[in-house]
């Protein structure tokens, strides 16, 4: 019988973390619940941003409040405005919007029944819903921002606000409210921050509960180890780990957060990277420094720190670890960085780097690997696997994309004997299509062994060298046979019954896999028979 994965240990849980950074929260006496809106983030930083393609971080959850377990999780294409709870009905009202960055602004009235947790998006046309609020068992209030900002440069300060009237919302439909039921004049609806107010709820119900919340988001990088200790980057934390009792025995805090591991050869140590994003100081952007720094496993101390020019990625492979560019706004060549038992020495070329075509991260790979074009002008166009030479020099292996007609995106993978794994997506100029996402299994020459086509991008891959583990951002997490492709078995990733999705994946030497998860946990799964 084919194993299916089930999740024996959870590292890092706590209460609310489904919903991520809470932007605001509400509790209902008479029906006991609360409900949470919050942002997981996106999944994407400037290694690899191939995996947010049909990403939503926005998530509403309807925990319990006698245990706060999580009765509902429900994803929404916005970012969540305001919520209430029917004052009879088992309903729960939300409104969601933004701006889109150029003209309108879009959202949705989204209604959850509280005893199935199915969601309804009622309005006909998308709409930026500011508020809701019921005004009866019948009634509800809704305050709409401006369509657009055509004409309008008070828009952002500015509301319609209409009363749309229902005998029974329990059999509203999706896009049953239109445009004229919406209609009203404006008037001065200011914008209010609640997720401060949300951070101290959300505190207060834990504490009540006899437990502790804290914001945790992004696992991007796990890691087990030979004692059973598992080690972690996400956001907030540049490296952590854990004992095999669940307890986190150390944490190197970074205020940005790690994005990848690469243990040394010999185990004691670990490479870590810190992303740095530009922040606005005044009228201008700053950007801390570059963080690259090797950290002991045994007790988390930072043995030593580099600051590079520009952001890095770290390529390991063997007994080397690599440092790659990525600072795209550079035009021209760009060298690797190898770091050998003397230290830093500068490398071959490369080429530039951008976020979607050269993200390339092989793991347990024998010697580096990167996606290098073979134009300098269109360093994304005619991208070739490469490797790097014992003797220090990148050598190319073949071409990227094996169907000359199709240009492919990067991803994550992984070498198995003499071949690689690797997932991508199809770039398509209007957008995504159906089966855009792969895994190919490709001899060292270039030759396809197999593939797999699905509808949404891999956001990490292992293997035990019998099977490929492949996480998607949708949720899904499949093995697949190493050597034909074939799939075992494929799961929606659920933590207590709540959906989750696996931003990283590692199969630990006692055999088990780990995942670690957008909403800042990680998962030791069971895969034996």
């Amino acid at each position: 019988m084919t194993p299916v994965p089930f999740v024996r240990r959870v590292f890092g849980d706590g209460p609310f973390a489904e919903i991520g950074e809470p932007a605001l929260a509400v509790v209902d006496e008479r029906s006991r619940l609360v409900a949470a809106g919050g942002d997981l983030g996106h999944i994407q930083w400037a290694g690899s941003a191939t995996a947010d393609k049909k990403w939503t971080g926005h998530r509403i959850g309807v925990y319990e409040r006698d245990g706060l377990r999580c009765r509902h999780l429900v994803r929404s294409r916005y970012p969540v405005r305001s919520l209430a709870f029917h004052p009879v009905l088992p309903l729960l009202a939300i409104g969601t919007g933004r701006y889109d960055g150029g003209y309108s602004f879009e959202g949705e009235l989204l209604l959850i029944h509280l005893d199935t947790g199915n969601a309804v998006s009622a309005l006909q046309y998308r709409r930026e819903v500011l508020s809701v609020e019921w005004l009866s068992r019948t009634a509800l209030r809704l305050l709409l921002a401006p369509c657009d900002d055509w004409n309008n440069p008070h828009a952002r300060e500015q509301g319609h606000a209409a009363v749309v009237a229902r005998a029974d919302w329990l059999v509203v439909g999706h896009g049953v409210i239109g445009a004229e039921e919406l209609a009203a004049p404006a008037e001065p609806a200011a914008r209010v921050d609640l997720s401060g107010e949300a951070r101290r709820l959300l505190a207060d119900l834990a504490a009540a509960a006899g437990r502790h919340w804290s914001v945790r988001r992004r696992v991007w990088a796990v890691e087990g180890l030979e004692d059973g200790r598992v080690l972690a980057a996400l956001d907030g934390a540049l490296a952590e780990s854990w004992l095999p009792s669940g307890e986190r025995q150390w944490v190197v805090e970074d205020e940005e957060g790690g994005r990848q591991l690469v243990l040394s050869s010999d185990g004691t140590s670990v490479w870590a990277n810190a992303e740095r994003r530009s922040r606005r100081a005044g009228r201008r952007r700053e950007t801390s420094p570059p963080r690259l720094a090797r950290i002991a496993v045994d007790g988390g101390q930072v043995l030593e720190t580099l600051s590079p020019d520009v952001f890095a990625v770290l390529v390991a492979g063997g007994d080397r670890m690599v440092v790659r560019p990525t600072d795209g706004r550079r035009k021209g060549s760009a060298r690797l960085t190898l770091f050998d038992l003397d230290g830093p020495v500068a490398g071959p070329e490369v080429g530039p780097f951008d976020v979607f075509n050269h993200p390339f991260t092989v793991r347990r790979a024998s010697r580096p690997y990167a996606l290098m074009g073979t134009d300098p002008v269109e360093p994304h166009m005619d991208k070739w696997v490469a490797a790097l030479a014992a003797d220090g020099t990148l050598r190319r292996l073949f071409p990227h994309s094996w169907v000359p007609e199709e240009h492919h995106f990067g991803g994550p993978a992984v070498e198995i004997g003499q071949s690689l794994v690797y997932a991508g997506t199809v770039h398509h100029g209007d957008g995504p299509h159906p089966d855009g996402a792969y895994v190919v299994r490709r001899s060292l020459s270039g030759a396809v062994q197999w593939q797999h086509r699905t509808d949404h991008p891999a956001t990490a891959l292992d293997t035990d060298g019998d099977t490929v583990y492949v996480a998607y951002n949708s949720g899904a997490l499949v093995a697949l046979a190493a050597d034909d492709g074939s799939m075992r078995w494929g799961t929606d990733l659920e933590v207590d019954g709540a959906p989750t999705v696996a931003l990283s994946l590692a199969v630990a030497p006692q055999g088990h896999l780990l995942a670690g998860t957008v909403d800042g946990r990680i998962l030791e799964c069971s895969v034996r028979r």
